[in-house]
């Protein structure tokens, strides 16, 4: 991170089936090794998976489960006097994003379906009605700031 000069964020371009610019950062989150098209593929299929499953607009969808997931507040550790104390602080709106895609990704792997378009797919359909394990790690986090709360007079 610079001292002094601002980062400037680059545009993200929207993805070129549906033009949706969470699509393309979940595209971009979700590529290994520089694959993109392989990424597009899963991602994709995962989508015609939900739309065959629930018989609803799969991107619709896809956005309520990332907007489920997101967290508002986390916990940062700060040092005070020689302990470290577990402050809760607010998520910006960039970051709650990524943590929820991140989420979302590190949980449909863990899944036990056989493709990982069905393990997506699962997951998110799992995060749009409030259920799966992305979603009660949403909870946990929250649960953890609640608990720290006493803390939160440590914020920076």
């Amino acid at each position: 991170m610079p001292r002094k000069a601002h980062i400037v964020k680059r545009e993200i371009v929207p993805d070129p089936l549906h033009q949706s610019t969470l699509l393309s950062k979940f595209v971009n989150c979700m590529m290994y090794g520089g694959k993109k098209s392989t990424a597009q593929g899963i991602i994709y299929g995962a989508l015609n998976i939900i739309e065959k499953k629930t018989q609803d607009d799969p991107v619709k969808l896809f956005k309520k489960a990332i907007e489920n997931v997101k967290p508002v507040l986390e916990v940062k550790s700060r040092r005070v006097g020689g302990s470290t104390y577990q402050v809760p602080v607010e998520v910006s709106p960039s970051r709650r994003t990524s943590l929820g895609i991140r989420w979302i990704l590190t949980y449909s792997r863990s899944r036990g379906e056989k493709s990982m378009e069905e393990k997506l797919a699962g997951e998110l359909i799992d995060a749009a009605n409030n259920r799966g394990n992305s979603i009660k790690k949403k909870e946990d986090t929250h649960r953890m700031a609640e608990a720290n709360k006493a803390f939160a007079h440590y914020r920076w």
